[in-house]
């Protein structure tokens, strides 16, 4: 897949010129709650309403009619979380990011309002809540990917005290700003989990934005800033890695790898780390603010399910999403064993992948596109830069600009801030 079209959030748009075809920006007429009753069968059930769930809920209600296709979240409100790095720096506002779930829904689709509890894929059926049992012939699984700060001894109630706060819930983020206000003098740290994470740049980019703002506060030289990561590198793909660390240098920012956050003492206002490298060895910071990336995995109901790999992630053919095992399940976004970075833009390419290879499925034919593991990542540097990465399943750039993208920029910065929240609700989702 080559790299056209418009940059998307904590993502990238190749697909850009669908965007701009008329009507595209047209808003759908609002949805309001679910039925009383569920059916007991559809033809397309998507199971999350998240990004992923509700792009292909849109994009199969043009394939079989919206009365045929039905949506399970049991969410009320949706979120545009790449914009949480942003509120989390005081930069956006929280409300600015969250619309209620109905509006987002395509207009005629079914909202069951509940949740998934168990798979049997052999028989097409998904058992929902209070054992109500909803039948398929095709099953899109767009669940997203589970937090899990309980797994971080002295959280979640630490996040009770000041001084910390997580960009990663919308319970939290705010509290991020509100730590950075109140920073004095001492240790700003920030972290990053031994688990897979969703927009894996985003613990870095609100350490940029923390610099930012001490610096323009004046306390830049009290404070000492320290990125304790679990991974062994900065960044995974080179060109960007290269970059990244120039600015880390140039703005005196300490990097500790292979640190693994374990238990918050927030009374104390210490962080205990694991040393990888080390194992059980640990190292206690005082800290002044706290950023935590928390742990992340599988949604729970699919830990041991038929439809996932030992891991618990969606078993998907990386090229055309479609399950390894049964031939009319699929699956797309965070809730994937697909290797490549969990962002808003990898969706955006996997459901232009995705529609293709179910309606090829329904014409009973083979899956022709393929997925090439399309990502990117907006690295927000400063509070009017950032280096927009693009990559694919290698780690190779695979950009979209005519331009060196590791190279810090206004309008990028522009184009994630400003322009992609309106590409995201106005035409990814739709």
């Amino acid at each position: 897949m080559s790299a056209v079209g418009a940059v998307f959030s904590c993502s990238c748009l190749r697909s850009g010129v669908w965007l701009l075809k008329p009507g595209m920006q047209k808003m759908s007429s609002l949805h309001t709650a679910a039925r009383c009753a569920v059916r007991d069968y559809y033809e397309v059930l998507v199971l999350g309403g998240g990004a992923g769930g509700i792009a292909m809920s849109a994009r199969m209600k043009r394939r079989v009619g919206a009365e045929n296709v039905a949506v399970v979240e049991p969410s009320k409100t949706h979120y545009y979380q790449p914009l949480w790095t942003l509120v989390g720096g005081g930069a956006k506002q929280l409300a600015a990011s969250a619309r209620p779930m109905g509006s987002v829904m395509p207009s005629g689709v079914e909202w069951i309002r509940s949740q998934v509890t168990a798979f049997d894929p052999d028989k097409n059926y998904v058992w929902l809540e209070n054992d109500i049992k909803v039948s398929y012939k095709y099953l899109i699984i767009a669940l997203g990917i589970s937090l899990h700060y309980e797994k971080i001894k002295g959280l979640p109630e630490g996040f009770n005290h000041p001084k910390i706060g997580s960009n990663y819930s919308a319970q939290t983020v705010e509290k991020t700003w509100r730590a950075l206000q109140d920073f004095k003098e001492g240790n700003a740290i920030f972290t990053f989990p031994n688990t897979p994470v969703k927009c894996a740049g985003a613990p870095q980019k609100i350490m940029y934005l923390a610099d930012a703002y001490l610096r323009k506060t004046g306390k830049r030289s009290k404070a000492n800033i320290i990125f304790n990561t679990s991974l062994g590198v900065i960044f995974a793909v080179k060109k960007y890695a290269d970059a990244l660390l120039e600015i880390i240098k140039d703005k005196n920012i300490v990097v500790n790898y292979k640190r693994n956050l374990i238990e918050v003492r927030a009374d104390k206002q210490e962080a205990v780390f694991e040393n990888l490298d080390k194992p059980g060895e640990t190292e206690v910071y005082q800290y002044e603010m706290l950023h935590v990336t928390p742990p992340m995995g599988p949604p729970a109901v699919l830990i041991n399910s038929p439809v996932s790999d030992a891991s618990g992630w969606v078993d998907v053919d990386k090229e055309t999403l479609q399950h390894k095992k049964y031939p009319n399940v699929f699956g797309i976004g965070d809730c994937t064993n697909l290797p490549t970075s969990k962002t808003a833009a990898a969706v955006a390419a996997q459901s232009g992948v995705l529609d293709k290879t179910i309606s090829l499925v329904m014409k009973n034919k083979l899956p022709a596109k393929k997925y090439d593991g399309y990502t990117s990542c907006p690295l927000v540097t400063a509070y009017n830069k950032v280096i927009l990465a693009e990559f694919d399943y290698n780690g190779q750039p695979l950009e979209t600009f005519p331009i060196d993208q590791s190279k810090e920029r206004r309008t990028m910065y522009h184009m994630k801030a400003d322009m992609m929240p309106l590409l995201y609700w106005n035409a990814l989702l739709k």
